[in-house]
């Protein structure tokens, strides 16, 4: 059994007062759109079977990501909205795959999201995956290892228990029992406030690092840590799934690109999944997609490859 399955038991199993937590979608979005109910159990993949193939764009890309006929997408499943388990416990759904699904219909390919841990994906680009997409923060280090194509706007934000009853103060963690996701920007951030915390004279932060989202938001639902630190949409929607368990404390801080993630110097797949992209973005049916899955505000205008930060 993964990880992720591990989550998805745990999460089944939580009951809070009269909220239940459900499902490996314990993370999310904050701006669900009035037409449609943003839980997992109603929003499905966009349908992208009319999206036709670019045959320019297409032209661009290396025999190394064609040989196949298939775009392979490393992804960490424990993400919602952007990337998690339907009700069946088979299919990946999400923004980030639907866009994914949609450029790959670009470039004439078909596409495989391939479930991974959030920290094995970099790594493994180029060679297992042809991208990843994980809700990547583009940040200097990782542009280290990695090109980026940008697609997203997303900053950070904490989440507590409901009614804050451990009385968490945004503006001064220290010494507060922290879960986050293993390998993330937020995980990173912690760690430095911590030390920050120390230097003053006060208690450091307890961070507890978790593979899965779903058990970082499983630990601050269940007592076993005081706030969680993630994306803004994938803390937004743990909101919401958990029927009133959880809220959002303070404003979302630093709001920065996320992007695609390519080989560090295959240009001809970057170029060519950033104008797909922005084939999507020009013709509307990227923010359609951030519209079915409520993240509209999260919207870029134009894709770029290695955005500055």
């Amino acid at each position: 059994m993964t990880h992720y399955a591990k989550g998805l038991k745990a999460l089944a199993a939580v009951t809070l007062g009269t909220a239940m937590i459900v499902s490996a979608a314990a993370c999310g979005t904050t701006d669900a759109d009035s037409s449609s109910d943003a839980s997992s159990a109603t929003i499905k993949s966009y349908d992208v079977s009319a999206i036709n193939k670019d045959d320019a764009i297409a032209a661009i890309l290396p025999a190394s990501v064609t040989k196949d006929d298939t775009l392979t997408v490393g992804s960490d499943i424990s993400y919602a909205p952007a990337e998690f388990l339907d009700a069946d416990g088979k299919t990946v759904i999400g923004y980030d795959v639907d866009i994914s699904k949609a450029v790959a219909a670009v470039l004439g390919l078909k596409e495989k999201t391939v479930p991974s841990s959030f920290d094995s994906i970099i790594p493994s680009v180029g060679s297992k995956y042809d991208i990843g997409m994980s809700a990547f923060t583009v940040t200097k280090e990782r542009l280290k290892s990695v090109d980026f194509v940008s697609y997203f706007n997303a900053g950070s934000t904490y989440v507590v228990q409901k009614g804050n009853p451990k009385k968490i103060d945004s503006s001064d963690l220290c010494g507060d029992k922290f879960a986050v996701g293993t390998g993330t920007i937020q995980e990173s951030a912690v760690g430095a406030l911590s030390k920050q915390c120390t230097a003053a004279g006060k208690k450091p932060m307890q961070i507890q690092s978790f593979k899965a989202q779903s058990d970082a938001t499983t630990a601050v639902a269940t007592g076993k840590a005081d706030v969680f630190y993630a994306d803004s949409p994938v803390a937004g929607y743990a909101v919401k799934l958990t029927n009133g368990t959880l809220q959002t404390i303070g404003n979302d801080v630093d709001v920065a690109p996320e992007g695609i993630i390519i080989k560090k110097g295959d240009a001809a797949t970057a170029q060519a999944v950033q104008k797909a992209l922005q084939k999507l973005m020009d013709d509307g049916t990227y923010k359609k997609i951030l519209g079915h899955w409520g993240v509209s505000s999260g919207a870029i205008e134009k894709a770029e490859i290695n955005p500055a930060v």
